[in-house]
């Protein structure tokens, strides 16, 4: 019998506990719940759910300060945070942290069931064990190579310490150099988000936070660069 993928629901609020429990079930998850920062902590990493719902205003210790030592700690798990906070940047520090995606309440719950999906997806996806790179699957552009069968990038000869997410970003706008994305592709093609509609700044996140290990000045970016009005590309002879 296949294992059911397991999500960490880490929330303050019993009746929300109480919703996604029952819709995460509904769609044939198992679920474990945690009502204070300090267990959801602890149960992320003794446990390794394959994904965590995330609140930020939690007792003992918040969603931010959660998020910030899981990934401290080397854990790639896919975060998802739920938060009532409404303010830019609130969402743009969780994302800085290391959250995958965020999202507000009062919240569509079929939306979070396709985030949830795409996330478990995603991560399942990313190579575990990184195999040597068949012929042709390096991409080189100067002082920077990526091997996309290695899920690794180097710069000068030294590894660019990139995310799962970080990477992929990287990968997909090279293997396309000289084509424009638009936020919503990107969303739709890297954050396998199909037919998405909502927020799209987790992609200027994750733009910054690569170009700050790619580039020489992120300031003045000489591989991702911006189109204004009209997405991002990546530049192949910076």
């Amino acid at each position: 019998m296949e294992k059911r993928q397991r999500v960490l629901i880490v929330e303050d609020e019993k009746n929300i506990v109480d919703i996604l429990r029952f819709n995460l079930r509904k769609e044939g998850y198992d679920t474990q719940e945690a009502y204070d920062g300090e267990v959801g902590l602890a149960l992320a990493l003794q446990e390794a759910p394959d994904l965590i719902l995330l609140d930020l205003m939690l007792p003992k210790m918040n969603g931010f300060e959660v998020c910030k030592r899981l990934r401290d700690q080397g854990r790639s798990t896919p975060v998802i945070i739920i938060t009532a906070r409404e303010a830019e940047k609130d969402k743009i520090l969780g994302l800085d942290l290391g959250a995958d995606d965020y999202i507000t309440k009062p919240f569509s719950i079929r939306e979070l069931m396709a985030r949830v999906k795409a996330n478990i997806r995603r991560a399942a996806m990313a190579p575990q064990t990184p195999a040597p790179a068949p012929e042709g699957e390096a991409l080189r552009f100067g002082r920077l190579v990526i091997q996309k069968g290695e899920a690794t990038a180097t710069k000068d000869g030294a590894d660019l310490e990139l995310t799962p997410r970080e990477f992929e970003l990287l990968a997909y706008l090279a293997s396309h150099a000289g084509r424009v994305f638009s936020r919503q592709e990107l969303m739709e093609r890297v954050w396998n988000y199909e037919g998405y509609v909502g927020d799209v700044r987790a992609v200027d996140v994750a733009i910054r936070r690569l170009r700050e290990k790619v580039e020489d000045d992120p300031a003045q970016p000489k591989y991702i660069i911006t189109r204004r009005g009209a997405g991002y590309y990546f530049q192949q002879e910076p």
